[in-house]
């Protein structure tokens, strides 16, 4: 039986504690969270969104998830092991040393969702989760029925993480170091400056969230988190099999600075957004890829102006989404009636 409790973030706003266990990197019991947007149970769509969070990160975006119930979608959003509402004293936030320990909340969260809807799931995501995210679904691509099987429809992904930034050696003897010390000293932090750009941008920008769920530095990177990030960086490389469509958003410029300046509430200041152009077509299936000119690192949480104009692609594409399912569904009706009947077949 599912007892959903009411969310931090107010009114139409549930949550759902998902136990999974122990957790396999040796920190106690863990659980997942599923948070639902249910403002008005009388009329209740028949198809839902699923958001899945970055790291440093935990779904707070409202307005996210109001666009998409305006749009005719039930919305839900999940909190991965050690983040945000899942995160525990005990816990070192958001570390797990293989990304395919998410299946676990993925496969369960989606269950939920399906029980609930009796159409298709959306699934979304932003930065390591636009990471997380393609690699279940090409997992879940080799299972009986496949992703669509599953009721997946398409995918949506807001400045995902394709590759490590900065110099070259840092992808190649970088890994080297990172894959060593990620085996031998998983929780170690890897070195470097702790940065409030980001952050500060976004609080700039009238965004408000919980510092000790996103804190503006940033949680530190451990070597066995990093890690398992390159192995899902090499996977993605490779070649991927989603399944289904995905429309991947991007700022149109990455930038960074020591400290906050106007200039980084235009740019990506996390990701180069030239690796995220360059490897998006390893996702397999029909991708589009649209930058959105001014907008930050998390493109739904850009000024008002990209935004906007964030929104109007996504709400372009869930209209040919419509379309070419429609499309699908109306070939595969041809394709039955063309098909020859055998004997005993009813007419």
């Amino acid at each position: 039986m599912t007892t959903w409790q009411p969310d931090i973030l107010g009114d139409g706003y549930q949550q759902l504690s998902l136990p999974l266990g122990t957790d396999p990197d040796g920190e106690g019991q863990i659980s997942a969270t599923l948070v639902r947007y249910q403002p008005d149970e009388a009329d209740l769509p028949d198809r839902a969104v699923l958001y899945v969070h970055g790291f440093t990160d935990y779904f707070f975006q409202q307005h996210l998830a109001e666009h998409f119930a305006a749009q005719g979608y039930r919305f839900y959003a999940l909190d991965l092991r050690k983040c945000g509402r899942s995160l525990r004293p005990e816990h070192t936030p958001h570390f797990v040393t293989d990304l395919k320990f998410y299946d676990s909340e993925l496969d369960r969260a989606l269950r939920l969702v399906r029980d609930e809807v009796r159409g298709g799931v959306l699934l979304a995501a932003h930065s390591t989760g636009g990471l997380v995210l393609p690699l279940w679904l090409d997992r879940l691509q080799r299972r009986p029925g496949g992703a669509r099987g599953a009721g997946v429809t398409g995918l949506i992904l807001n400045s995902p993480w394709f590759d490590l930034q900065g110099p070259s050696y840092l992808r190649n003897v970088g890994t080297a170091a990172i894959d060593l010390i990620g085996r031998l000293r998983p929780k170690d932090a890897v070195p470097g400056p702790k940065l409030e750009t980001y952050g500060a941008s976004l609080q700039q920008g009238g965004w408000t969230y919980d510092l000790d769920w996103k804190p503006l530095t940033g949680f530190p990177i451990r070597f066995g988190w990093i890690r398992a990030v390159r192995h899902g960086h090499a996977q993605l490389h490779r070649g991927l099999d989603i399944g289904v469509p995905s429309l991947i958003l991007r700022s149109g410029k990455s930038g960074s600075a020591p400290a906050y300046d106007p200039e980084i509430d235009t740019v990506d200041a996390v990701l180069d957004v030239r690796q995220i152009a360059r490897w998006a077509g390893c996702l397999g299936n029909r991708t589009t890829i649209v930058p959105i000119d001014g907008a930050r690192h998390d493109v739904f949480l850009s000024t008002p102006l990209p935004l906007g104009e964030a929104f109007r692609e996504l709400d372009l594409w869930l209209e040919w989404l419509d379309g070419h399912r429609t499309g699908d569904e109306t070939a595969g009706a041809r394709a039955d009636d063309a098909r020859p009947r055998t004997t005993g077949e009813h007419a």
